[in-house]
């Protein structure tokens, strides 16, 4: 049997390539799991990539602090919140955008999208002073204060996370026929019920992928929540500076908690996996 030595070369290559960026991947993952692991003294020894012996404190400190847990549940319905209202959203948008004859509709999707150009950090300063201010309404001068609110930060995600799931819904909205709209109108069906009994049912993959994609966004970021939160909002991932003090940095700990905010993420991507593939490749080639 004659071997074809290019092909078997070109298979070892890209074999060797994926596993570089394999190690390079993980090994930042493996050595923080590694310092979580360790005692003080035990860090400030020669690195060593090797677990000779777990060390649980820090785990188990960080685990029954009131304050992780209260940061930890800020993040979880604050990703929630977003997730659910942005890809809500997201699928009424593109489906006028996709289904209705709007007058200059693509400068509507482009101009949405523009939002999502700028860097967050480009929007702090009016945000800030946005949500500091008490907002009143009506005679009663009701106030609603956003400022260190779940609520607020599930509004202010939207504004970052909603330009992209419509970028993402767009394309897969597009790819369901409109016939079957145009058939379901003939049947005596509403708006709703064709988005409900046709949309929703094919477009699910897509929905899946923009709900755990806007999920990830809203629980890794970190900038706005440092900044327009204090105690009561303050979302996990502001909760890793607290370990920065003017004693030293608790680097045991901090390592305990960045390998524990993994956990809700690999839980959610775990669960919905099946999705990802078949939604990032729906609607690529449109019927």
């Amino acid at each position: 049997m004659k071997i074809n030595t290019r092909k078997v070369l070109s298979y070892a290559f890209t074999y060797v390539v994926w596993i570089i960026v394999t190690i390079v991947t993980i090994l930042p993952v493996y050595w923080m799991f590694v310092i979580s692991a360790r005692s003080r003294v035990e860090l400030f020894n020669a690195p060593n990539l090797i677990i000779s012996s777990f060390y649980t404190q820090n785990y188990t400190n960080v685990i029954y602090d009131r304050t992780f847990q209260s940061y930890m549940m800020n993040s979880v319905i604050v990703s929630t919140g977003n997730a659910v209202l942005v890809t809500a959203l997201a699928l009424l948008a593109t489906y006028a955008l996709s289904r209705y004859d709007l007058v200059g509709k693509d400068n509507i999707f482009f101009t949405t999208l523009t939002q999502r150009m700028a860097p967050p950090a480009a929007f702090l300063l009016p945000l800030f002073l946005l949500y500091t201010q008490v907002f009143a309404f009506g005679e009663g001068r009701a106030r609603w204060d956003l400022y260190d609110t779940q609520i607020g930060l599930i509004l202010l995600y939207c504004v970052f996370n909603l330009p992209f799931a419509i970028w993402l819904l767009k394309g897969i909205i597009d790819g369901i026929p409109v016939e079957l709209d145009e058939a379901a109108y003939v049947d005596g069906a509403t708006t709703s019920m064709v988005i409900r009994r046709i949309i929703l049912p094919l477009a699910a993959p897509g929905l899946a992928v923009t709900l755990i994609l806007s999920w990830v966004f809203a629980w890794n970021e970190y900038l706005l929540a440092a900044t327009l939160t204090n105690f009561n909002a303050r979302t996990i991932t502001t909760g890793l500076a607290e370990f920065v003090t003017v004693t030293g940095t608790n680097w045991g700990e901090m390592a305990a908690v960045a390998m524990l905010t993994l956990v809700p993420s690999l839980i959610v991507v775990a669960f919905a996996q099946r999705y990802l593939v078949a939604g990032l490749t729906f609607g690529a080639v449109k019927n």
